[in-house]
C-alpha cells in the first residue's frame, strides 16, 4: 500500500496543474474556435453557422491592414533585432575592455515591459516633447519626426521601440552560442591564414544554426502577439493605422462587441503562430530521432 501511494504522489502533485491547464488552455481554444463559427456579438451564442465570421474578417479592410502591418512589422522587427543582436554579440566576443557596461546597457531593455518600453518612446517621438522638439531647439528649425502621428510612418515607429527592447535579448543569444564554441578552433583558423571574418561567416555562425532558429520563433512569437506596445506607443493610431491582429482583437471584443469577429481573428492568429512553431518542433524532433 505504502508503495503504491509512493507512485501515486508523483500523479497527485501534477494533476491539478495538469486540469488547470486542460481548461484553461486547451479548454479556451477549443471555446474560442466553436464561437469563431457562431454569430456572437456583445454575447456568445453557440448555434453554429459555418465561416461566417472568417469571411467578414478577410473582407474587413481593418484587418487587411492589421495583417499588412504585422508583415511589415515583423519583417523588420525580426530582421533588425538578429541583425544587431549578432553585431553587437561579435564586438563584445572580442573581450573589449568596457565589455561589462555595453553588456549593461543593451540588456537593461529586456528588465522593461513593452508597456514602459511604448510609453518611453511615446515621449520620445512626440513631436512637441521628444526629439523634434529637442533639435528645434538647437536651431534646426525645420527638422521633423512625427512618425508617431503619421499614419504612413507610425507603424515604423513601432519597429524602432519593439527592436530597441529585443536586440539585448538576442544580444545575449548570440553572445552565449559564441562563448560555446570551441576555443581551438578559433585560435587554429589564424594560423591557416583565414582571415577574421571568414572564421565568423564560415566556421562560427554556420555552427549557431539552432541558435539563430530560437531567437527566430522568439521574436516571431513576440511580433504576431504584439500588443501591449502598439496600445502605448500608438494606441493602434492614428486612426487604425498601427493596428495588429492581437489589436484588432482587443478592438473586436471590447469596443465593438462583437466576440465572434474577435475568435475569428484569434484563431487566424492561433494558426501563424503553429505555422512558425510546428515546423520548429518537427525540425527539432527529427534531430534528437536522428
Amino acid at each position: 500500500m505504502i508503495a503504491w501511494l509512493e507512485r501515486q504522489i508523483p500523479k497527485m502533485v501534477l494533476a491539478p496543474s495538469f486540469v488547470a491547464i486542460l481548461i484553461f488552455v486547451y479548454g479556451f481554444i477549443a471555446w474560442t474556435a466553436w464561437i469563431s463559427l457562431t454569430r456572437s456579438k456583445l454575447l456568445p451564442k453557440y448555434e453554429l453557422h459555418g465561416v461566417i465570421q472568417y469571411k467578414r474578417l478577410f473582407a474587413s479592410p481593418r484587418w487587411e491592414t492589421a495583417m499588412d502591418n504585422l508583415f511589415i512589422f515583423g519583417a523588420l522587427f525580426i530582421g533588425i533585432s538578429m541583425l544587431l543582436g549578432l553585431m553587437l554579440a561579435i564586438l563584445l566576443d572580442q573581450k573589449i575592455r568596457v565589455e561589462g557596461v555595453l553588456r549593461t546597457i543593451y540588456l537593461y531593455p529586456m528588465a522593461l515591459s513593452m508597456i514602459v518600453t511604448g510609453t518611453a518612446w511615446k515621449w520620445i517621438m512626440n513631436p512637441g516633447l521628444g526629439i523634434e522638439a529637442m533639435v528645434r531647439g538647437w536651431g534646426f528649425e525645420s527638422f521633423t519626426f512625427n512618425w508617431v502621428i503619421d499614419p504612413k510612418m507610425a507603424i515604423y515607429a513601432v519597429v524602432i521601440a519593439g527592436v530597441w527592447q529585443a536586440s539585448g535579448f538576442v544580444m545575449a543569444l548570440f553572445l552565449a552560442g559564441l562563448r560555446s564554441v570551441d576555443g581551438e578552433i578559433i585560435k587554429a583558423a589564424p594560423v591557416d591564414g583565414i582571415p577574421g571574418w571568414r572564421i565568423y561567416s564560415a566556421i562560427i555562425l554556420p555552427s549557431m544554426a539552432p541558435i539563430f532558429l530560437s531567437a527566430f520563433i522568439v521574436l516571431a512569437h513576440l511580433a504576431i502577439k504584439s500588443f501591449d506596445l502598439v496600445v502605448a506607443l500608438t494606441g493602434g493610431g492614428p486612426g487604425y493605422a498601427t493596428d495588429l491582429p492581437a489589436t484588432y482583437m482587443y478592438a473586436m471584443a471590447f469596443s465593438r462587441g462583437d466576440i465572434g469577429q474577435a475568435a475569428s481573428s484569434a484563431m487566424v492568429m492561433m494558426g501563424v503562430v503553429f505555422a512558425i512553431v510546428v515546423p520548429y518542433l518537427y525540425s527539432e524532433l527529427r534531430a534528437k530521432h536522428d
